[in-house]
């Protein structure tokens, strides 16, 4: 796996670059992972926004070692609304919109842990568009962090037992604030259904709903996509 050094604040991460095979300048996209971090899965959803049409940076959230340390972590920062993981996402953003490729419009896009990022990134950060995928029961602040919101793409399974009703409130909250949004749940997925991870433990997860589903992960791909390049295409004013 091909991986670059994106300078932090203290330090650099490790991160994969998928270049897309269009004429540059394109929209640039922040991945986020879910808890699995960084591996083929996480690149592959670089992949295919690359094959979409958009120049994608898969960050590793997990780069200062340790699963359980980098989480707490995490779930410090998640609190506080701030911290190292939030500067982290930033400084890829940024380094991302100054890339030649990049027409200075970069967008985000999670997937569970990485998605519940994406919903708290929709505002003052930055970002230009966000997908946010099975990401979790929204956040208390979710009016106010919609207010001055970027534009929304959210996808859920109806067999989500995380996420029950979260799709249905998420776009009525976002119709209230007049966000342009595209919010769909899939009948026949789970969690985590676009994460098509190859090992045995996500396997076994299959027995607790927790599996991939092609149909539906083709379907928000190309949604994905679709909103992503009709709020990002164009060059920032």
């Amino acid at each position: 796996m091909p991986e670059i050094l994106i300078p932090m604040v203290a330090d650099e991460m490790p991160a994969y670059l998928a270049r897309p095979a269009e004429a540059y300048p394109v929209p640039g996209v922040v991945v986020i992972h879910d808890v699995g971090g960084m591996g083929a899965d996480h690149c592959r959803q670089a992949e295919w926004l690359a094959e979409a049409g958009f120049l994608a940076l898969a960050v590793n959230l997990f780069h200062r070692g340790g699963l359980l340390r980098c989480v707490r972590g995490i779930m410090r920062d998640v609190a506080a609304r701030s911290g190292p993981t939030f500067d982290d996402i930033e400084c890829c953003r940024a380094w991302l919109a100054r890339q030649p490729g990049c027409n200075g419009q970069v967008g985000v896009i999670g997937f569970c842990m990485g998605g519940g990022f994406a919903m708290m990134l929709v505002s003052g950060r930055g970002f230009s568009a966000s997908s946010v995928n099975y990401g979790g029961k929204l956040p208390a602040d979710i009016e106010a962090l919609l207010e001055a919101a970027c534009p929304v793409v959210a996808s859920y399974g109806a067999k989500d037992r995380y996420t029950k009703g979260v799709a249905t409130q998420l776009e009525v909250l976002l119709e209230k604030a007049c966000v342009p949004h595209d919010v769909k749940e899939y009948p026949d997925a789970g969690h985590s259904f676009m994460n098509n991870h190859q090992q045995y433990w996500f396997k076994l997860l299959r027995i607790t709903g927790i599996a991939y589903n092609e149909a539906a992960a083709e379907d928000a791909r190309q949604r994905i996509s679709r909103f992503f390049h009709r709020h990002m295409d164009t060059l920032p004013s």
